[in-house]
């Protein structure tokens, strides 16, 4: 069954060969953020937003599952990776580890109930054991409520790299991403990817041929929650607490602005909408409560003008001009 995007065009050895011609090019900007005099927290911040967003696309724009509960993985992987860090004393790599362990654990156990049902239905469990795990964690010891784990040390990876240092914390959050950017870059152009796309476009067709589609979007729930928890992982080591922002519903929200800014089911729309959504609240910071305003005629715009995102109308016009 041949893989089609959501222009109907087919995915070419051509198409592929321009995708990494661009992760060349963009690996390459951001390697040299930190010569340029770029605030580099920004940056680190929307990079681990733009895996983050990477994950959820790799479940709606290849899968067709719409999650409203993407936050939970964030904020379970942040927490576990901070009590991990503060309280058991563990080393960067291996609380990282744990929290990324966690929000796979927990992506295989919403993922059994949630995956039993489709469209609407799924989107509105994904929700709900979201709230659920919220209200989990804001009665939870562990957590400290709405205080969150604060101070959280930051420590030498691999007993070698001092993250406590900006430049060395950017570059391993940079090779962060660019990890979970290939892992799913390979994943949705691997025989598994082709088949996601197929359930994505005809479910029903893609049973007749005899796939056992449930199967195929579990394993892409789960793939998709343990790298949403990876990105909350590194976030840990960025913003150096975990705190109950990451698990609340907006925050699903703010991830699902971020695929559709940028293109939904395209491979650099998320990373291009995290960069714009994290520089507006960057950016717009002085004007309060009304930033969440300006996002929304933003987004109403983006919707009437780039109706398959920024990169989604980009790609389609360099198709039609070909």
């Amino acid at each position: 069954m041949a893989a089609i995007t959501d222009d109907s065009i087919p995915v070419t050895p051509s198409a592929i060969r321009d995708e990494l011609i661009a992760f060349g090019i963009m690996t390459a900007l951001l390697a040299i953020v930190p010569l340029t005099g770029i605030y580099p927290f920004f940056v680190m911040q929307a990079l681990c937003f733009a895996l983050l967003a990477c994950a959820f696309n790799l479940l709606i724009g290849y899968g067709g599952l719409l999650s409203f509960g993407h936050a939970m993985f964030l904020g379970t992987a942040g927490y576990f990776t901070a009590h991990a860090l503060k309280v058991w004393g563990f080393t960067p790599e291996l609380g990282i580890l744990v929290g990324t362990a966690g929000a796979a654990g927990l992506g295989v156990i919403t993922g059994v109930v949630a995956i039993r049902r489709q469209g609407i239905y799924f989107a509105m469990i994904t929700l709900a054991l979201s709230q659920l795990l919220y209200f989990i964690y804001l009665q939870a010891p562990f957590t400290h409520g709405e205080d969150g784990i604060q101070g959280i040390p930051q420590g030498y990876l691999f007993g070698v790299f001092n993250l406590a240092n900006s430049t060395v914390l950017y570059y391993v959050i940079l090779a962060g991403f660019l990890f979970g950017f290939l892992l799913i870059f390979r994943t949705i152009n691997s025989p598994f990817g082709e088949v996601l796309k197929s359930i994505r476009e005809n479910e029903q067709r893609a049973i007749s041929l005899g796939y056992k589609t449930d199967h195929y979007k579990l394993l892409a729930y789960i793939l998709s929650g343990t790298l949403a928890g990876f990105a909350g992982s590194l976030k840990v080591f960025v913003a150096q607490n975990a705190s109950l922002t990451d698990v609340h519903w907006t925050m699903s929200g703010e991830i699902v602005l971020m695929t559709l800014v940028g293109g939904l089911g395209t491979v650099f729309g998320p990373v291009v909408g995290a960069f714009v959504i994290i520089a507006m609240q960057q950016y717009l910071a002085g004007f309060g409560q009304w930033v969440t305003v300006i996002q929304g005629v933003i987004f109403v715009v983006c919707v009437l003008t780039f109706r398959r995102g920024v990169i989604g109308e980009i790609a389609h016009y360099f198709r039609r001009s070909l």
